[in-house]
C-alpha cells in the first residue's frame, strides 16, 4: 500500500512490516501540548450535521424506487441496506446467524428522538429487515422533546441523527443489540457522561459517536477539562476491549474555519475516524428503477464542490473532513506512515447525500416519511456495525481498531483484499483553506479506504467462518 504524498508531513510509504504496539502503547493519548493543572472549564459544544432531503410523494413504506429511478427523478441516488451489503460485501449471515448476532453496539446521541422505536419498526418493514432489539437509556433523565427540547434549533438535527445512527446500525448488523444512550444536551459534560455510562455498563463492544467539534473551536485546547475528561473515558473504553468510532466532519478539511482542523473526538488516537465518499453502483445507470444491482463500480472522496455527481442538481451540501490534529502527536500506527502528528481520517464509507442512504423520520408530523440522508455521521455507525459483524466472525472483541486496520493495510495482499482504495477527489471546500487530495494508499479525506467486509472477515475471522449473502 502506498501513502499519498500531498504535504511535507507525509514522507514515507507504509512498509510491509505489521504495525506493532497499540495507541501509544495503550497509555494516555500523547498530547501535543501538556495540560496545566488549571484546566479551562469552558463547555465544548458538539454538533451534528446530518443532511436530510425529503423524498416527497415517494416517501412511503410500501416500496422505494431503485437508485437509477431516484437519480432520474430527484438527481440523487437512493440506497437501501441491500445496496450497501452488496457493494461493500457485507454478509447478511455469519455462521448461519444474522450478522451481528451476540454483539452489542452503543450509540451516543444528544436529545434523542421521541419516535425512534416506531421509526425503526417502519424502516425495518420497508427494507425487509427482521425486527430489531433496541434499548434506550437516559442516564441523566429523558429530555422532554415535545415540551421544549424541540424548540431548540439543534434538537431536530440530533433527532435526525438519532434515526440515522440507529437505522444504519440495524441495516448493517441486523442481529446486533442496539443500546442508544441519550444525553440531555449537546455539551461536553453531558455527552461525556453518556459515553461513561455506556463504558461503565459495557453497553457494547463497539461504540459510535456521530458528533464533533473542531479542535480549533475547543476553548483551552488541550487544557479543556471536558476534553481531558473524554480522553480518560476513551482510554477506559479501549482498556476493556471496546472499539470506538466518530465522524471526521462534513465541511471539508477546515471544518468551516480558516485553517485545516481535525474534528474531535475523531482525532483522539483511541478513536477510529470515519471519513466520507460517493459510492457508485451498477443500478445508478438504470433510470427505470428496475435494477437494484448494488455491484460496486467505484468511489470518490465526498466533495460536492469538486466531484459532485449526477449534475449536482440540488447544490453543494458539504465535503468529508480529514486534517492534521493540533492536539495529538502521531500514534504508533500512523508514525509508520511518516506522519509527525495525528491525522484524520482512518477509514471511510459512503456519505454523500447524492448517493444517499434512505432513512425514515416519524417525528415531523405531516412531513413524516423517508429522507435522502448523507454526512460522515453515516460513516461512523456504518463502521461500528461492520465491526460488530467482525467481532462475531472472529469470536472475540477486536478492541481498538486502528492498530488492527493499519496492520492489515501494511500488507499489500490483505490491503487489496480488505479495502477499496479511494484515489480520486479532495476535501477542499469553498470558504476554507485548500484541503488534501485522495490518492493511492492512506490519505486524509478517505483514510485507508472503504471496507470489503468479506475480505476483513477472512483476514480477522476465526477459521471455518461461513457467511451468507441473503437474509435467512
Amino acid at each position: 500500500m502506498r501513502v499519498r504524498s500531498y504535504s511535507s508531513r507525509v514522507l514515507a510509504r507504509l512498509g510491509a512490516c505489521a504495525v506493532a504496539g497499540a495507541l501509544v502503547a495503550f497509555g494516555a493519548p500523547a498530547l501535543v501540548a501538556g495540560a496545566s493543572s488549571n484546566g479551562n472549564s469552558s463547555n465544548i459544544v458538539y454538533t451534528v450535521h446530518p443532511i436530510a432531503i425529503p423524498m416527497g410523494s415517494s416517501a412511503s413504506s410500501s416500496g422505494l424506487p431503485g437508485p437509477g429511478a431516484c437519480v432520474a427523478a430527484f438527481g440523487l441516488a437512493c440506497y437501501t441496506p441491500q445496496i450497501f451489503h452488496q457493494a461493500y460485501s457485507i454478509p447478511w449471515t455469519i455462521n448461519g446467524q444474522l450478522a451481528g448476532t451476540g454483539e452489542q453496539v452503543a450509540i451516543i446521541d444528544a436529545f434523542g428522538s421521541p419516535t425512534i422505536q416506531s421509526d425503526l419498526a417502519t424502516y425495518d418493514a420497508a427494507m425487509g429487515l427482521p425486527a430489531a432489539n433496541l434499548n434506550v437509556y437516559y442516564p441523566e433523565g429523558k429530555p422532554n422533546f415535545n415540551g421544549g427540547v424541540k424548540r431548540s434549533g439543534n434538537a431536530f438535527g440530533w433527532a435526525e441523527e438519532t434515526s440515522l445512527d440507529v437505522e444504519t446500525v440495524h441495516a448493517l448488523a441486523p442481529g446486533a443489540t442496539i443500546n442508544l444512550v441519550v444525553a440531555p444536551t449537546n455539551y461536553g459534560n453531558a455527552l461525556n457522561n453518556a459515553v461513561a455510562y455506556a463504558v461503565s455498563n459495557h453497553l457494547g463492544n463497539v461504540l459510535t459517536m456521530s458528533y464533533g467539534s473542531n479542535e480549533g473551536a475547543i476553548a483551552g485546547a488541550g487544557n479543556n477539562i471536558q476534553f481531558l475528561q473524554s480522553n480518560k473515558i476513551f482510554q477506559q473504553a479501549v482498556d476493556q476491549g471496546m472499539s470506538l468510532f466518530a465522524s471526521s466532519g462534513d465541511s471539508g478539511a477546515t471544518g468551516g474555519l480558516s485553517q485545516p482542523n481535525a474534528s474531535y473526538p475523531a482525532s483522539n488516537p483511541n478513536v477510529t475516524a470515519a471519513g466520507g465518499t460517493d459510492l457508485f453502483v451498477a443500478a445508478d445507470s438504470d433510470p427505470t428503477g428496475a435494477s437494484t444491482n448494488g455491484t460496486y463500480t467505484g468511489e470518490t472522496a465526498w466533495n460536492d464542490a469538486a466531484n459532485c455527481p449526477f449534475g449536482c442538481t440540488s447544490g453543494e451540501f458539504g465535503a468529508t473532513g480529514g486534517a492534521p490534529s493540533s492536539l495529538f502527536g502521531a500514534p504508533s500506527y500512523q508514525a509508520n506512515l511518516g506522519l509527525s502528528t495525528r491525522w484524520t481520517s482512518d477509514v471511510s464509507f459512503n456519505a454523500s447525500v447524492y448517493t444517499a442512504t434512505m432513512i425514515y423520520l416519524g417525528f415531523l408530523g405531516p412531513n413524516n416519511g423517508f429522507y435522502f440522508f448523507g454526512g460522515t455521521s453515516e460513516a461512523s455507525p456504518s463502521w461500528a456495525a461492520i465491526t460488530a459483524d467482525l467481532d462475531q466472525a472472529a469470536g472475540h472483541d477486536l478492541g481498538a481498531m486502528n492498530p488492527v486496520l493499519y496492520g492489515l493495510a501494511s500488507n499489500p495482499t490483505t490491503y487489496a483484499q480488505d479495502f477499496h482504495d479511494v484515489t480520486v477527489g479532495s476535501n477542499g471546500f469553498p470558504g476554507g483553506a485548500p484541503g488534501f487530495s485522495a490518492g493511492p494508499g492512506w490519505d486524509s479525506p478517505t483514510g485507508l479506504g472503504t471496507p470489503i467486509v468479506s475480505g476483513l472477515i477472512s483476514s480477522l475471522g476465526a477459521p471455518g467462518t461461513t457467511t451468507g449473502n441473503s437474509l435467512p
